[in-house]
């Protein structure tokens, strides 16, 4: 009782705030394992004789494992943030772990249904690593949700490359090893974060310039990590094995724990000030100070309203965008189902090209896809941690809305669909490359963008409620389309399963695909215009309330 007091009470000090994030970007780094099927789908379909909509059926039923995304939603507002991640490491370790077994030999296949099992559970552990990160941080930083957003939706995306890179490097692309890898990685260090990330009061988080240098300076960390990983997959050093790949992983691993400097320098400081203001007597300064400026505070905190909380819900009738919803209440509003509708569009077309970049390989000649599935982890960390940021600097500056982010992907989304139509040489890497950071655009803007709109009381749910559109669209665009019409092109192959080579096996997914990110683009504009209002007001807010910083500073 009096660690977890001690720990409780940590978490409401600016540096307890910090290293719950920084924990939280540790737990992102391993939750990306549900985007790397395509790294042992390979092995599953050829050790199970599956086609490829029977192997379809089984990245659906890790999709599906999203859906059971809802009971995290529910659980976020009743259990501490500790037993979320339990929840999910368990899951993990259950799920991958089976799924290892049955690569490995240790024992026989598993019927159809019973892997579909396991793979759903693989697929649901990481919604609980995902609400329990995400709607802890977003409450500990209600001011800076965009940063918040893209820097955990960034190491998400690092985690494919990470997982990927580091099984190269150590074990030879062996499947049966990268699955061990999934099972036992998550689970570790979610046992780290169950100690120190936790929820602080609200209202807690001021001093927006230094969190703004503390998120410069974990921003520059993940870039970097970003570069290493992309360098070392262009390079091949990474996987030559021997010293140069135990190298490599150890200066990766030191590379991902370089953020903890954030709070530990944190730390150091507020031991300092604390030391300080013990040997000297500060009350005759501070009474000074408070009778010199409590106007300009007030000023200030009445221009600011409630920027980064949420808005007092209006007497009466429903509430508009921009104030606390319920759950009924999100749900029944237009706008929700506009966001749900274009989420679909991109998400849905993105997890289908990854879900399916092992036998996009082999149809355009590729026999490892393992590059493809790195670059597509790397670019989806840039498109996370750079519209995040970006999308923040424009509400403050121009007013512009969150979801015009969105709107652009889907432009771009679309062209990256008709470049791997095309089958140039090349083009399977350019479309990898434009897909990540495409989705990695969406999900990062999404985030804040659905606190912003339908508060934060119910954030946990509300969330989880919209990726009920990944298993959705993971059905619809890789299970139905994708495999269908591969299967339509494929030709058996003796033992069981088929096979397809040629540009043919998949171009006219790639151009329905564009056209669904053409409706999602349409969707998004419409919901650009929807938000202005929303959006004007937290600019004046951000806007007032750095002016009344910088005039308490001058005072």
């Amino acid at each position: 009782m009096v660690a977890a007091a001690a720990l409780d009470a940590m978490a409401g000090t600016r540096w307890g705030r910090w290293l719950g994030l920084v924990t939280a970007v540790w737990v992102q780094c391993i939750s990306g394992n549900n985007y790397t099927f395509s790294n042992y789908s390979d092995a599953l379909k050829t050790l199970m004789g599956l086609t490829q909509l029977q192997l379809n059926g089984l990245s659906v039923a890790k999709d599906v494992g999203k859906a059971f995304g809802l009971l995290a939603g529910l659980a976020s507002d009743r259990v501490p943030t500790w037993l979320l991640l339990a929840i999910g490491s368990l899951e993990g370790l259950l799920g991958y772990g089976a799924q290892w077994m049955v690569v490995s030999g240790s024992v026989p296949p598993l019927p159809y249904w019973q892997m579909c099992v396991f793979l759903c559970l693989g697929g649901n552990s990481t919604t609980w690593m995902n609400t329990a990160v995400l709607v802890t941080c977003i409450r500990n930083f209600r001011r800076s949700r965009g940063p918040v957003s893209g820097l955990l939706k960034g190491y998400v995306g690092l985690s494919t490359a990470i997982f990927t890179d580091v099984c190269s490097a150590l074990f030879a692309d062996d499947p049966a090893s990268f699955l061990v890898m999934l099972a036992v990685v998550p689970a570790s260090v979610c046992a780290l974060a169950m100690v120190f990330l936790r929820e602080g009061p609200a209202g807690g988080d001021g001093g927006e310039e230094e969190d703004g240098r503390c998120f410069a300076a974990i921003n520059a960390l993940a870039v970097a990590i970003a570069l290493y990983l992309l360098a070392a997959d262009l390079t091949g050093v990474g996987g030559g094995g021997g010293v140069v790949s135990a190298v490599f992983v150890a200066v990766l691993l030191v590379l991902l724990a370089s953020p903890g400097a954030v709070p530990a320098i944190l730390a150091w400081k507020s031991w300092v000030k604390a030391r300080k203001a013990a040997n000297a007597d500060l009350e005759e300064a501070e009474a000074d100070s408070m009778a010199a400026t409590p106007l300009l505070v007030a000023a200030g905190k009445a221009a600011a309203g409630r920027d980064g909380e949420d808005e007092a819900r209006a007497p009466g009738g429903r509430p508009r965008l921009g104030e606390e919803h319920t759950i009924a209440e999100a749900l029944t509003s237009l706008d929700f189902w506009v966001m749900f509708a274009s989420f679909l569009m991109e998400v849905g077309t993105g997890l289908a090209v990854m879900n399916n970049l092992g036998q996009m390989g082999v149809a355009m000649g590729y026999a490892d896809v393992s590059l493809f599935v790195s670059m597509t982890s790397i670019w989806g960390f840039f498109g996370r941690i750079a519209s995040g940021t970006i999308s923040e600097h424009f509400i403050k500056t121009r007013a512009i809305p969150r979801p015009l982010w969105n709107a652009a992907s889907q432009v771009l989304m679309a062209a990256g669909y008709i470049v791997m139509a095309l089958a140039m040489p090349g083009s399977l890497f350019v479309g990898s490359v434009v897909v990540g950071a495409c989705y990695g655009v969406r999900l990062a803007v999404t985030v804040p963008t659905a606190s912003e709109l339908f508060g934060l009381k119910y954030y946990g749910l509300i969330y989880n409620i919209l990726i009920l559109n990944l298993p959705l669209g993971s059905f619809l665009f890789s299970g139905l389309l994708a495999g269908l019409l591969y299967d339509a092109e494929a030709t058996p192959v003796p033992g069981g399963g088929n096979t397809c080579v040629g540009a043919h096996c998949y171009r006219l997914v790639f151009l329905v695909m564009a056209a669904a990110c053409a409706v999602g683009f349409g969707l998004d504009v419409l919901l650009c215009v929807r938000t202005k209002r929303v959006y004007a007001k937290i600019h004046q807010s951000k806007r007032a309330r750095g002016s009344a910083a910088v005039a308490q500073r001058v005072s």
